[in-house]
Order: C-alpha cells, then structure tokens, then sequence
C-alpha cells in the first residue's frame, strides 16, 4: 500500500533537511542549557538560541531581534499575547475564521473583556467594512489568522493593518498557516505582534513556537509565566527587558536547533519559490476534486490567496468513516472533523458535520495527488 501524508495543516512531514541533524548533534555533542553556564558548549547552545531569533527576524521583516521570543508553540504564543494585553473593559476584535488558540483564550476572559466578530463569508474570505463596523470607543486591538486552518483562504490583514494604524489600535496576528509558506512581513501588515509555530510550514520540530513583538506593545503586555531566566538572579521579580520578560524557565532547545536548520532551509531555498512548488499541487490537486461527483470542495475553488489546506465534504457519506478509509484502504492520511475551529465551520455552513481536510507540503509530489484523486473518487462513487 502507498502512504501518502496529507495531514500538513496539522504538522509538516517531512521536516525540512537538516532538522534532524541539528537536533541530533544538539543531544550528542552540546546538550548545555542557556544563560546558565560559563563554558564553551552553554556559549555554543546561546549564540544558536541567538541566531535563530536573527534568522525569524529576516523571515518576518523584524527589525528587533531581541524582540522575538520562543514559547512551546503558537496557542501559548496567543495566550501570552492575549491576556497579557487585555484587562476588564477592553474590547476587541477577530475574525468569524478563528482557530481555538485565539478563541479559548478570549473565552476564558469574557467576563471582563468583550470580543465582537467580524463576519467571513461562506468562501471564508474577510470584508474590511465589518472589521470598520465593529470598532467601539473602547476597542484595544484587532487579533485575527492570517489564513484559516480549515479551508485554506488567506485573510487579506494588510488592509486590516491599515484600520488599524488609522484607529490606533494594536494588531496581533496568527500566521500559523501562513508562515513558511505565505510572504507574512512584519512592517508591511503593520502587525505589533505576530504569533509563529516551528511544526508547520516552517518545516521544524514540534514544542518550539513563538512571537515577534513590538515595543510597544511588549511594554504594555504583562506577563503570563515568571521565573529564572538566568539574569537578575539577585532579584524576585521577572526582567522587564527583552526577551527575559516573557521566556521564563528552560527553554526548547532541541527544537530550537532544529528550527534553526529549517529556517535556514527557506531562505536558501526562498519561501516564494517554495509556494510556487505547491500552488502547482493546489491546482492540480483542486481541478481533480471538481470533477469528481459527490463531493463539496470548501472554500475557494482555485489557489488564489489560499493555502494548501483543502477541505472537502462527502455529501453521501460520513467523513469521519470516509477519512479512517482513505487511511486503512488507501494509506491517505488526512484529518477529519471540525479542527478544533467550530467557529469557522458554521462561516463555512460545515458545523457540526465538519469535513475531511487534505493539506498539502511542497514535499508532496504530482503522483500523490494523482493516486488521492482516483481513492477520492472511488470512495465518493463506490
């Protein structure tokens, strides 16, 4: 049986060349902790922690690289960020298309702070005239994805950006689905903040994650986890300088190294270059399933200002029994069900039904999608 990985959105395989490598050597031949020691393998693991965040850095267009800090991954990421910066009466806004890391969080602080959503359309596509609309006296920031985990569209944020400069209002944004993959430039969407995660597009390990953030912004955060940080031990209280202010404890080092090797991968081999590879798949992937009977493709029809992130739904069968098919018959693994993204499936008119979504890496090759499109086609017309 062939196997074939379509499971991207949740976590890129293969890793990028190299990860594996870097972590390894890591484990084998450093294995020190950072900020800690005064010897030549603690220096070795701190000036990789170093040039990581300058390697994020040119990424993202960021200019501050002490400004880019690493947590486990992104939805602690929109938790430090999240309530960091709300306090009781605040307001803000995201997007009908949120992914759970933004919309638990909010959740759990809805007693004090008020959140409105702007409404997508059934293609998932943003309408700036409801992100104007929803604006309040006492509206703090704009939090929103810059492409959803569910359909795959890209959320137009530099016109988000621009509200939110003229309004003065922070801008924080989570390019989980994005980074890697989409050109996600800090100055250009005008973010004061944008969350990240290793695992996905940026073809790293998973546990290492982060954000970017202004100094603006981190001024006015506080912060969600305190303790050593291996500067200012005479003291009790957290570092308010950067990025101690917000990387308390030990951090992933393993996965920083490994995301070091990735990161480098994508700018050698240039993340517009890296798109182009799997736009080709998008289509190619994209015209088979409309031809195919029984099946809704969700979203967007074509792979403009979209992702690699196709959800389908089986209009005749279930597609929770559909995708264990595609992974027991076929060796096709896929993800079925709502993604832990509710609100995006009702804007999609898919909740609670879900779908079966296929994401695809630039590491997948045309014969892949070939043999998808036929086991798709004789699970939807058996």
């Amino acid at each position: 049986m062939k196997y074939v990985y379509l499971d991207n959105g949740a976590t890129s395989f293969p890793k990028a060349p190299g990860v594996a490598e870097s972590i390894s050597n890591y484990i084998l031949n450093i294995g020190t902790n950072v900020n800690r020691g005064f010897y030549d393998s603690s220096y070795q693991a701190e000036n990789t922690v170093f040039e990581t965040r300058e390697l994020l850095s040119e990424l993202f267009n960021f200019d501050k690289s002490e400004n880019v800090v690493f947590t486990k991954n992104i939805t602690e990421s929109m938790n430090v960020l999240i309530k960091g910066l709300l306090h009781e009466g605040d307001h803000i806004i995201v997007s009908s298309m949120e992914h759970n890391a933004v919309m638990r969080p909010l959740s759990s602080i809805s007693s004090m702070v008020e959140y409105t959503k702007a409404d997508c359309n059934e293609l998932g596509e943003l309408n700036i005239k409801n992100v104007v609309d929803s604006i309040k006296p006492n509206t703090k920031a704009i939090i929103m994805t810059h492409a959803s985990n569910v359909c795959g569209t890209v959320l137009d944020l530099e016109k988000v950006g621009k509200v939110c400069k003229e309004h003065n209002l922070f801008f924080i944004i989570d390019s989980a689905q994005t980074a890697g993959f989409w050109d996600v430039d800090f100055k250009r969407l005008n973010a004061d903040a944008i969350g990240f995660t290793g695992h996905k597009s940026l073809y790293g390990p998973q546990g290492i994650g982060g954000f970017l953030v202004n100094d603006k912004l981190a001024k006015k955060m506080n912060t969600l986890i305190e303790g050593g940080t291996g500067s200012l031990s005479d003291m009790e209280i957290q570092p308010d300088y950067m990025p101690d202010k917000f990387e308390a404890g030990t951090p992933n080092i393993p996965g920083i190294y490994g995301l070091n090797a990735s990161i480098k991968y994508l700018l050698k081999c240039d993340v517009k270059s890296i798109r182009e590879e799997e736009v080709f798949l998008i289509d190619k992937f994209l015209e088979g399933l409309l031809n195919i009977k029984n099946i809704k493709v969700v979203g967007r029809k074509d792979s403009e200002n979209r992702t690699g992130v196709i959800s389908v739904d089986f209009t005749n069968d279930d597609n929770g029994i559909v995708a264990h098919s595609l992974s027991k018959d076929y060796g096709i693994s896929t993800r079925s069900g709502l993604h832990c993204a509710p609100s995006a499936h009702k804007t999609l008119g898919t909740f609670p039904r879900g779908t079966v979504r296929f994401s695809l890496s630039c590491f997948n090759t045309p014969e892949e999608i070939e043999y998808t499109i036929d086991c798709i086609n004789k699970l939807a017309n058996k």
